[in-house]
């Protein structure tokens, strides 16, 4: 077993108040910004069909008053002390973050504790952003690569609720009411199941003040978001070919994959970085959004070395219940798409069968510690680590995982690829473009 290894970090200092909030304070002497972070347990997992989407509809209406804040002051306050905000909704969570110069810390501590747990939801702001939503989602719509996922979901869960992306469906944002959007914040938004992070520069003892000024009077508020819908397992492959403008043909192929917490997550996210070049948990920057490509990994050695694709990688995200295992890739233009299959069914079967060398496996463990000691860079970088991971895990989970990751041998990524890539298993999404897309120019 190797020794326990730790992400390079700032002191931490964690605490609880009375109503729940659960805070997370990284100072950091010589930073000339500080950053304030507030993550909600409460994600797209916690709709269902009917109000799909609320999470993010939610998360728009967090912008738009507060008993201090009417429309628009909550970006005026912010931008006029010379920060910057923004907020993103996932699945698993939801994330609110403010950077400003640390002189001001005081600005977007004041916004959050106004929000957390009185905003105003009015029914004419709800209106006005239904029709902001539904344009963001009929924009989303002209990209192949988000149609595909979006069917991969619903092939790959057939009852949990990963099975829509967070924007929902198109249905139920024309359907959603005010009294739906009110009924879920009041339920699930609230200090039990939120995490308060502040990094950068500033004085612990005063903010530490602060907060309990601002936070410690709300009142204890969020049902716990746990997600009862247990995912079958599937007992075959399931595809689907979706059509549409675009000059070339996508695929791609998803596994059933391990939830963050179980015993099988370590070895699936080195497999990922063997045949992908990288994995998003352990990663210089946020780790958010897709992952990028990498010309020594498999999948790129195997379809863009070859000229068989344009770009090609793979993506394993851990979340709180089993997801998946994502193979992408664009065909070269006169290649098809049951080329890039049979190319990625042969790297899955290689590596089930024969586990990868020892110096392969180094060189993955290589990118992951490396990725890990260089992650918390800056105010707001490191307020998103300590966040993301907090919704993850508990006080150790990271250094846990990190220590796991790179416990991992040769034969145990040819063992979780065996685990994961069965073909009963698999679903696989394809998209053939019907006619060139319009010219952009």
């Amino acid at each position: 077993m190797a020794k326990p290894v730790r992400a390079r970090r700032p002191r931490v200092e964690r605490f609880r108040l009375r109503n729940g909030l659960s805070v997370v304070l990284a100072p950091i002497a010589k930073s000339s910004t500080v950053s304030v972070w507030v993550w909600y347990r409460v994600g797209s997992k916690n709709e269902r069909p009917g109000i799909t989407g609320a999470s993010h509809w939610v998360e728009h209406m967090l912008f738009q008053g507060s008993p201090h804040y009417r429309k628009g002051e909550i970006d005026r306050a912010v931008v006029k002390v010379g920060g910057s905000l923004n907020a993103f909704t996932d699945y698993d969570f939801t994330a609110y973050f403010s950077t400003v110069p640390r002189d001001h810390l005081s600005v977007p501590l004041d916004i959050e504790s106004d929000r957390m747990t009185r905003a105003l939801l009015e029914p004419a702001e709800i209106e006005r952003e239904r029709t902001v939503i539904r344009s963001e989602q009929e924009g989303n719509e002209n990209w192949p690569e988000f149609r595909v996922a979006e069917e991969l979901g619903e092939l790959a869960f057939r009852r949990h609720p990963y099975r829509w992306d967070p924007l929902g469906f198109p249905e139920d944002l024309v359907a959603l009411t005010p009294r739906d959007l009110r009924e879920y914040y009041r339920r699930f938004y609230g200090t039990r199941n939120a995490v308060l992070v502040v990094s950068g520069g500033f004085e612990p003892s005063q903010v530490r003040r602060q907060i309990r000024a601002l936070f410690g009077r709300l009142p204890t508020l969020g049902e716990v978001p746990d997600v009862a819908v247990v995912e079958p397992e599937p007992t075959g492959e399931r595809r689907a070919t979706l059509s549409g403008p675009g000059t070339t043909p996508y695929l791609e192929v998803g596994y059933r994959a391990p939830a963050v917490q179980d015993p099988g997550a370590p070895a699936a996210i080195l497999l990922d970085v063997v045949l992908g070049g990288e994995t998003r948990l352990f990663t210089v920057g946020r780790g958010w959004g897709p992952s990028g490509e990498h010309p020594s990994a498999r999948i790129y050695r195997a379809l863009v070395d070859r000229g068989l694709a344009v770009r090609a990688t793979t993506q394993y995200r851990p979340r709180q219940y089993p997801g998946v295992f994502l193979i992408g890739a664009q065909a070269a233009r006169g290649v098809s798409l049951d080329q890039i299959e049979e190319v990625i069914h042969r790297e899955t079967g290689r590596i089930s069968r024969f586990a990868p060398a020892r110096s392969e496996v180094l060189e993955a463990r290589r990118k992951v510690r490396r990725g890990a000691q260089l992650a918390y860079e800056g105010a707001s970088g490191i307020g998103f680590r300590l966040g993301y991971f907090s919704m993850l895990g508990g006080e150790r989970f990271e250094s846990d995982l990190l220590s796991r990751v790179l416990s991992v041998s040769p034969e145990a990524v040819r063992a979780a690829a065996e685990r994961l890539f069965p073909a009963e298993r698999r679903v696989v999404v394809g998209y053939e473009p019907s006619r060139e897309a319009p010219n952009a120019g």
